[in-house]
């Protein structure tokens, strides 16, 4: 695996791979790599004959009093897991290689309503940070198709709302959650937690399991909603949101069957985010 850091050299060296006929996949990352981030490199794999993946902790994407100084950086352990999953190149920015003028004066890129509320409304700016650098990637990289874990189900949303508006030639994958035996979404904020708050956390996927049977029994939906938030107080939790919306994440209606129940909650310092399907009934929509 080559690791970059110089634009111009990544240009170059995708430049003869595409000149040679390979079809290049793009891996975004921020570091701190888990099996979750592997599942990304390995979907890639089956889908292109040359495997990107960038790391860079975008200080765009967080807001003020975020984790951006405590965000885990694991570089050499990063490096090693990619070299072992497949990866072909690693890009490898500096803050200053992509916002040479500061954060301030960088163009920005915003994508309307999909990336309103949810983890939108409790970071403002926070997906304008993940657009604007993804966007930045997909035109240095240029790649085929691009891998993304539905965990982050609201900012695949974004990507793939992006990608179309803007009439960008690839195609954007969404990959399974990976999880713990235990059922905990992995995440890389998941090293936040202590070892107690570690046995607590399971606890969010488990209500969410619950409440989508509560949901597919035909249980009204705001009842279901309230019950489930109360489950999180009592098991520790501090949520921020726990919402039913439609696969595009527009608003549950009468004629919505197929849904996705998400949630974000705070345990400890850790804000954990997790999403699963959910089939409607009918009588669920009264």
């Amino acid at each position: 695996m080559r690791t970059l850091r110089d634009i111009n050299e990544l240009r170059a060296m995708l430049r003869e791979y595409r000149r040679q006929g390979q079809r290049i996949a793009l891996v975004p990352t921020m570091g701190n790599l888990h099996a979750g981030h592997l599942a990304l490199v390995a979907t890639a794999r089956q889908h292109a004959d040359v495997v990107v993946s960038s790391l860079f902790v975008n200080p765009m994407q967080f807001g003020p009093g975020e984790d951006l100084d405590a965000y885990p950086r694991t570089f050499e352990a990063d490096q090693a897991q990619l070299t072992e999953a497949g990866c072909h190149v690693l890009f490898a920015p500096t803050v200053s290689a992509l916002y040479p003028n500061g954060l301030t004066a960088q163009t920005r890129v915003h994508v309307p309503e999909v990336g309103e509320g949810l983890c939108g409304g409790s970071r403002p700016g926070h997906f304008d940070g993940v657009s604007t650098v993804v966007s930045m990637l997909f035109h240095l990289v240029q790649p085929d198709v691009a891998c993304f874990g539905e965990k982050d189900y609201q900012q695949l949303a974004v990507i793939r709302k992006l990608v179309a508006d803007l009439h960008m030639p690839i195609e954007i994958l969404g990959v399974p959650i990976v999880r713990a035996e235990d059922g905990l979404a992995l995440s890389s904020r998941n090293g936040y937690l202590s070892a107690e708050e570690r046995t607590q956390a399971p606890a969010l996927y488990r209500t969410l399991c619950a409440l989508r049977e509560a949901l597919g029994q035909g249980e009204p939906i705001e009842q279901v909603l309230q019950r489930g938030k109360a489950a999180l107080y009592d098991a520790g939790f501090t949520p921020d949101y726990l919402e039913l919306r439609d696969p595009e994440l527009g608003p549950v209606t009468p004629s919505t069957h197929q849904a996705v129940l998400l949630a974000a909650a705070k345990l400890g310092p850790a804000r954990l985010i997790d999403n699963i399907s959910v089939q409607l009934p009918k009588a669920a929509q009264g």
